[in-house]
């Protein structure tokens, strides 16, 4: 149940506290009278208690059993209904069953009845073969003939398998022979094309060596070519350098020669530089600059003279 057992104790104890009435004071007794009622009133409740437990023991006894017959019925009803689920599925299974035999009884039929048509067909086929076989027969009688009176006029032979069987043989060797005839023939045949092949590739691998060395002869010709042409260019060069090296030692030793015309000495604190010929060229520009302009002031004054004595 969802009550405890304790909590209904529980609550008829206290039922039973709760249903004393409040004692007046003038009927107040002493302690131990009211000790001895407490006492029966405990007794009353342990006693009312024991009863509803019993009670409440009897009550869940007959749940319990209540309970147990219901799970019972409930196992017996599944168990049921698992037997007629069983019956169904077996009653299914069976007529499956008996559908899948009737099919397969008409299969096996049909395949018998294809089986005879068959046959049928063998036999006749048979029969036709057998007379065709008659037929060769009658027709190839005189070559056992042959056979035979080929035997009575050999001495080698016992009978005519052993003549067959060497004829056979022969054949098979011929025929063993001509294979590997026509096998060496393939073989040439594939080697002549294997050799041909090789010639071919060979000639063209030479010839393409051969437009390789041509053309690597062609760059040599051209590279010694320019190596001609830039070694007279580099011949060329050093002899013009060689010149313009004496043209510029000469340039240096006559701007030089100008530059100590100039009055002004080299080297030192105030002169020049020896080698430095751009700075020698300069003074020598103003050095002339200079006397040009003497000269001009020069010219000038002479010119205003000769006017003032015309005059």
């Amino acid at each position: 149940m969802a009550v405890s057992l304790k909590d209904c104790f529980r609550t008829v104890f206290e039922q039973q506290l709760c249903t004393g009435r409040p004692v007046p004071e003038e009927d107040l007794r002493t302690g131990a009278t009211r000790l001895l009622d407490k006492r029966r009133e405990i007794k009353h409740t342990d006693a009312a208690l024991r009863t509803q437990r019993e009670e409440f023991e009897v009550k869940k006894e007959s749940l319990r059993q209540r309970r147990e017959e219901l799970k019972i019925k409930e196992e017996k009803l599944k168990d049921s209904l698992l037997k007629f689920d069983k019956y169904l599925k077996e009653n299914d299974a069976k007529k499956t069953r008996g559908l899948k035999k009737a099919e397969a009884e008409r299969a096996v039929v049909r395949e018998r009845e294809r089986e005879e048509r068959q046959l049928q067909r063998n036999i006749a086929a048979l029969l036709a073969k057998k007379e065709q076989l008659q037929v060769r027969v009658n027709r190839n009688r005189v070559y056992w003939s042959f056979l035979d009176d080929v035997l009575k006029a050999s001495k080698k032979f016992e009978d005519v398998g052993q003549l067959i069987g060497r004829f056979d043989a022969l054949v098979c060797t011929r025929e063993q022979l001509l294979k590997r005839q026509g096998e060496v023939e393939s073989e040439r045949e594939t080697e002549g094309v294997e050799l041909r092949r090789y010639v071919s590739e060979r000639g063209s691998a030479l010839l393409h060596y051969n437009n390789g060395l041509s053309q690597l002869q062609t760059e040599l010709d051209t590279i010694l070519s320019q190596a001609l042409r830039w070694e007279s260019t580099w011949n060329h060069i050093q002899a013009t350098a060689a010149k313009e090296t004496l043209l510029l030692g000469q340039i240096k030793v006559v701007t030089l020669n100008l530059y100590h015309l100039t009055g002004v000495v080299a080297g030192g604190a105030e002169g020049v530089d020896v080698d430095d010929t751009l700075e020698q060229l300069d003074k020598i520009q103003l050095y002339i600059q200079d006397r040009a302009d003497i000269v001009r002031d020069l010219r000038s004054d002479t010119d205003n003279r000769s006017t003032s004595d015309h005059e």
